[in-house]
């Protein structure tokens, strides 16, 4: 996986405001950028993957770390 060019920091925020935060970004990045979601709300591993999905976005999975639970995606249109 290509590291991302953009992190979107919403670690504390709850469901709906993670997709939010995403797919305001989303459109000002080109198409092909990975973005990394930093989202403790345990909705938004169900959340992120059906907004792509429903989005045509790709979902390129979730990774844990020292920063909690981060999700990937990459813009596809």
């Amino acid at each position: 996986m290509t590291g991302p060019a953009e992190v979107l920091d919403c670690r504390g925020q709850r469901c709906p405001l993670p997709v939010i935060a995403v797919a305001r970004r989303l459109p000002e990045l080109p198409v092909g950028t990975v973005v990394r979601v930093l989202a403790d709300d345990p909705a938004a591993a169900v959340d992120l993957p059906a907004w792509c999905r429903m989005r045509g976005h790709e979902f390129l999975g979730t990774t844990h770390g020292p920063d909690g639970p981060a999700h990937h995606l990459r813009r596809s249109v």
